[in-house]
């Protein structure tokens, strides 16, 4: 199972209804359980991004789920496969 980090901003039609965020991520965390795509962790931040958001399950589940919110047009996410110490010494491990 992979693990992806998305990086998330409010568009501007999320940001007019940002106290509605808080239900928002509970409807992405029902949304991605019925795509299969578990949702670990969501923090709301300062600085660059206004979200984070920490998932695992399959590229397809991802792709799903996170084309499904953003069609929703309240945010713009980037999202980074991320890798665990044991996954990343396993890809180190097949260098030449």
């Amino acid at each position: 199972m992979a693990t992806y980090i998305s990086l998330i901003n409010f568009t501007d039609q999320g940001i007019r209804d940002v106290k509605e965020s808080p239900n928002r991520a509970e409807a992405f965390a029902t949304l991605a359980s019925k795509l299969g795509l578990a949702v670990k962790s969501i923090h709301w931040t300062t600085g660059s991004y206004d979200l984070v958001v920490t998932t695992e399950g399959s590229d397809e589940a991802a792709m799903a789920t996170l084309l499904s919110v953003g069609s929703l047009g309240n945010v713009r996410s980037q999202t980074l496969r991320a890798y665990s110490a044991a996954e990343i010494k396993k890809i180190i491990g097949m260098m030449p």
